[in-house]
């Protein structure tokens, strides 16, 4: 797979989750990949993932990231962190405000003192779209994790760690995501919408496990890589599950946007394109990450046009087609989440 694995250790935050279980099938096709160690709250995810990948490789520990006493402890003697444990329900987050930051926020922070603590290698964080211009309590402590996570190279003094954050859309046959939900409305072919003009990014779990991977392979530490994915119209998302579906108009939930943004006008001042992916640089005079500088790391790197956006309505589209052959292809993924 690729030789930054080479007898390397990883710990993955919320490990057993959709995310988790995904890349660490990948990991495993690396046979130079020293050890995984797993780090989550569901011990039933977890038992269920030995009798699963069966492998020697893997390590289980049982820890929630606001406990920084194990999280310090199952850190030790690690390379690369991945951390990927978060409260992410919107609409559950409005409701529990302090225990989403207790998670996303002080969980964060504690991931970045172990991790300096036990000197790692590199730490990715992932992120979402909705932590662009937030609206919704979970998008806002998504946004302050990112924060921490950049400005933690700012303070790590000799350590060579390097920390950056990945940020992606809705990822396809993730758990909270909507189309397991639409699986289970096809039956009765009545499907809810929150609006008809709703838009998402789109990115598949297998796509979203090779981002990380890239992203790891190029960070310099202080970067917050976006990817070049596609949109869906929601719409277009039921027509692909249903040929002649019959609405249930909601109304737009607590928290939630009619349109996605992962780049707004004010961040893309400090980014710059790659072949890839976008990245934002950081915005702070205490980091060498410059536009320049980038450029010259990167032969394919390019500057952004002024006030450059990347948002799921000016975007390019996935066909229906395109959308029926994605489910299709994970409808496995898809079954597990939706029964």
């Amino acid at each position: 797979m690729n030789k930054i694995f080479k007898n390397k250790t990883i710990l993955i935050t919320g490990g057993s989750g959709s995310f988790g279980q995904k890349f660490v099938a990948t990991l495993l096709k690396d046979t130079n990949i020293k050890k995984i160690k797993i780090f989550s709250r569901d011990e039933q995810k977890q038992f269920q993932m030995q009798k699963k990948f069966n492998s020697n490789k893997l390590r289980y520990l049982i820890g929630d990231v606001r406990d920084y006493s194990r999280l310090n402890f199952a850190m030790k003697n690690t390379d690369f962190v991945i951390h990927a444990a978060a409260l992410k329900h919107v609409e559950i987050a409005e409701y529990n405000p302090f225990e989403v930051v207790k998670t996303n926020i002080f969980g964060a922070q504690n991931v970045i003192d172990a991790a300096i603590e036990n000197k790692v290698q590199k730490v990715v964080a992932l992120s979402t779209d909705k932590a662009s211009s937030p609206i919704n309590l979970y998008g806002a402590t998504k946004l302050t994790s990112d924060k921490l996570f950049i400005s933690a190279n700012n303070f790590k003094g000799n350590n060579k760690i390097m920390f950056s954050v990945v940020r992606y859309g809705n990822v396809m046959g993730s758990r909270g995501s909507v189309i397991p939900i639409l699986l289970q409305q096809q039956k009765k072919n009545i499907f809810t919408i929150t609006d008809k003009k709703m838009t998402r990014f789109n990115i598949t779990l297998d796509e979203g496990v090779n981002f990380v991977v890239y992203s790891l392979n190029k960070m310099l530490g202080g970067e917050i890589f976006v990817p070049k994915i596609k949109s869906y119209r929601i719409l277009d998302l039921v027509s692909a599950l249903s040929t002649n579906p019959k609405f249930k108009i909601i109304g737009i939930r607590s928290g939630e946007k009619l349109h996605e943004e992962m780049i707004s006008a004010t961040d893309s001042i400090n980014s710059v394109e790659l072949k890839k992916c976008y990245v934002i640089l950081p915005n702070s005079k205490y980091n060498k990450l410059t536009k320049q500088y980038y450029k010259k790391m990167y032969k394919d790197c390019k500057l952004l046009k002024k006030y450059f956006t990347y948002n799921s309505l000016e975007n390019n589209f996935l066909t229906i087609l395109d959308i029926k052959k994605l489910i299709k292809k994970n409808n496995k993924d898809f079954e597990k989440l939706s029964n």
